[in-house]
């Protein structure tokens, strides 16, 4: 019953159009007060607490790291490298666009920073090449979801913290299903591009593509410095993260030379404003997680679902509608920090890995966030190609099937997500 009042409350409140993080606190003050004797106390003790881990660092400096590099023109050489590789093939330039935004995916963490990098690039140099508009914007809309699923990831640090997961062996998890996804996406460009007959581009010889990877270079070896450093056990995920915000500014400002100086205190301002509105976001979905815990809300549904005989596959396959539903009202941030507590305990008594559950996770924000009406990305790439958001939705149908199609894929076969860590960490 104190369930189905909490979440009735938390939903009346979001319908009004409240922010989540505000439905989040309003929810749990206002159930904590009136219905339990919680002292207040441990509510403002909880807030602190909620916010007080190292793992959370990492956030604010990959959000200002992926915002350097938004401002810094790593996005553009990576786009020229990319088309220097695959520019030749069916399609060239939108295979390009995925490759770019699967590179980017690896150094910025964020899937609308990477939708914004490329796609304010690619998206007119593919109009003017001849492609339709819808064609461009679904390629770069379903590939910028790369971005939370390919490491360094901002959602799978949120994972962890809610969690207890290991925030490296989560990294590692997203590095098979992420080339996977990335091919998959680049598969369905090319079939579609081939069918049609979309412009293809001349064939780079081997000193172009060397002279465009030169030039991308510094913005590679960002994901050498974050993935080596945290795979050899140089430093922590918190520590790479402050190390690549440190890297980008110097490549954007001294290296690229396209971030001027006085624009660095706008960068850092987006950087801090979009920060702490994660952070607020997390400080009540703590605050949240810690009711739900101690009304027994969770236990009782690992108990219920496991009561109703429920096993590993119609576990999973309940755990992907819900997470797909979730996804018609809220965005990424707020699912994982809402849902994780309550579906995490019923997967670890049913045996599943927690690593496992949270690329599943992972894969079901990227499908959420191309689809309307919250899908972040939609609205992202509405904003650079001045389509409506029906247009849109008919745009990426193709790329989103493809999308569902993998999430079949790995949350039934969990070895593509676990065994680059087990390799690793074995």
């Amino acid at each position: 019953m104190n369930a189905l009042i909490i979440f009735v409350l938390l939903m009346v409140l979001m319908l009004t159009g409240m922010p989540i993080s505000i439905s989040l606190g309003l929810t749990v003050l206002t159930f904590l007060f009136t219905m339990t004797d919680v002292p207040i106390q441990s509510v403002a003790l909880k807030l602190f607490t909620g916010i007080e881990k190292f793992e959370i660092m990492a956030i604010p400096f990959f959000i200002l790291a992926g915002n350097f590099l938004t401002h810094g023109g790593v996005a553009r050489r990576m786009i020229n490298f990319a088309t220097s590789m695959v520019g030749h093939w069916h399609g060239g330039l939108a295979l390009a666009g995925v490759l770019a935004c699967a590179l980017f995916a690896a150094v910025s963490g964020s899937s609308p920073a990477t939708v914004v990098a490329i796609g304010s690039i690619i998206l007119p140099a593919m109009v003017r090449q001849g492609y339709p508009k819808g064609f461009g914007a679904g390629v770069i809309t379903t590939s910028g979801a790369l971005g939370i699923l390919i490491p360094p990831s901002i959602v799978m640090v949120m994972y962890s913290v809610t969690t207890n997961t290991s925030v490296g062996q989560l990294f590692m998890a997203g590095v098979v299903p992420g080339i996977m996804l990335a091919s998959l996406l680049g598969l369905t460009t090319w079939f579609l591009a081939r069918k049609h007959d979309y412009p293809r581009m001349p064939k780079a010889s081997w000193g172009e593509r060397w002279v465009a990877f030169r030039k991308s270079a510094w913005g590679l070896l960002l994901i050498v410095i974050v993935m080596g450093g945290i795979y050899s056990g140089k430093f922590t995920p918190t520590e790479a993260a402050a190390m690549a915000a440190v890297y980008a500014f110097f490549i954007a400002v001294f290296v690229y030379k396209d971030l001027k100086i006085k624009q660095v205190a706008k960068v850092l301002l987006d950087s801090a404003s979009m920060s702490a509105m994660l952070l607020y976001i997390i400080t009540n979905a703590m605050l949240f997680s810690f009711l739900m815990t101690s009304e027994g809300i969770p236990q009782a549904m690992a108990s219920w679902i496991t009561g109703q005989g429920l096993g590993v596959v119609s576990f999973l396959l309940v755990v992907n509608v819900l997470l797909l539903l979730a996804g018609n009202v809220m965005e990424p941030s707020s699912i994982v920090l809402i849902m994780a507590p309550i579906l995490f305990p019923v997967a670890m008594k049913l045996g599943i890995d927690p690593v496992h559950f949270g690329i599943l996770i992972v894969v079901n924000m990227e499908v959420g966030m191309c689809h309307p009406p919250v899908g972040l990305n939609l609205y992202v790439a509405s904003g650079i190609t001045k389509m409506g958001i029906s247009e849109l939705t008919v745009a990426v149908m193709p790329w989103l099937l493809t999308m569902l199609g993998f999430l079949m894929i790995v949350t039934y076969i969990p070895q593509i997500s676990l065994w680059l860590p087990h390799l690793v960490y074995s």
